[in-house]
């Protein structure tokens, strides 16, 4: 079988506040490229991907643009981005026209080729499956309070307390990319507008409209970029990797 072709949806409408920079979180520098531009080279590398739709800030779409117009080895086409990150990522998905999608956070800039490929082949392998995401096992032993955490992850004066410990042996952390057959997708996303703007993973989309989705396990290094820590550690990786 041959590699289908697939277009990569890149929600990348964030901030960069926690990261201590104004503006865009994708458009941060990392390793001396804006940490989206890491992304953008691997799936240029990737057989089988022939586009790139980057949802950026409506703000900054001029700045997001003159990048695209950088990338030699891929198409890569900006759009805006909506007030959630599903939203931004239906707005990309417009002007889509391949049957499979890869959507990709622009934090997780040390994502590889060949983890790509890996994930186009194992959904093209199983024609009963909607999609197939990234996850990592949990190693942490999980335990369940009793107050729920704010928002920011703020937790109430003396808590939080245990409620229960969780199995782990089911568990796994998602992370992208997450590879989907287009029309699954699509059909998700018009689905609910509320549990659109809910929504912090396009898996669970798919999941509540009946889809079947596969976990392929991770690797180690596909960290999520958040603060100047993770900025530093990602930055350490990539220069270990001599891409740097």
């Amino acid at each position: 079988m041959g590699t289908p072709s697939t277009t990569a949806v890149i929600p990348a409408a964030g901030s960069g506040e926690r990261l201590g920079a104004e503006g865009a979180k994708a458009l941060v520098e990392l390793a001396g490229r804006p940490m989206l531009e890491w992304s953008l080279r691997a799936f240029a590398a990737a057989p089988g991907v022939r586009a790139a739709v980057v949802a950026a800030p409506p703000g900054e779409l001029d700045r997001f643009s003159a990048l695209a117009a950088d990338q030699d080895a891929l198409e890569v086409h900006v759009v805006a981005g909506g007030a959630s990150r599903s939203e931004s990522v239906a707005a990309a998905l417009d002007p889509v026209q391949t049957d499979v999608v890869a959507v990709h956070d622009a934090a997780r800039p040390l994502v590889t080729p060949e983890l790509i490929s890996a994930l186009i082949e194992k959904l093209e392998g199983r024609p009963d499956a909607a999609g197939v995401i990234v996850g990592a096992p949990i190693a942490d032993t999980v335990k369940r309070a009793r107050e729920p955490r704010g928002a920011s992850g703020e937790v109430a004066r003396g808590g939080p307390t245990i409620a229960k410990t969780e199995s782990r042996d089911h568990l796994w952390l998602a992370q992208t990319p997450q590879v989907f057959r287009t029309a699954s997708l699509l059909e998700a996303l018009a689905a609910s507008p509320q549990r659109v703007a809910e929504a912090t993973d396009d898996a669970w989309l798919v999941e509540k409209q009946g889809g079947k989705v596969l976990i392929h396990p991770g690797p180690p290094d596909n960290l999520k970029v958040t603060t100047p820590f993770d900025l530093r550690v990602a930055a350490l990786l990539l220069s270990e990797r001599g891409d740097v």
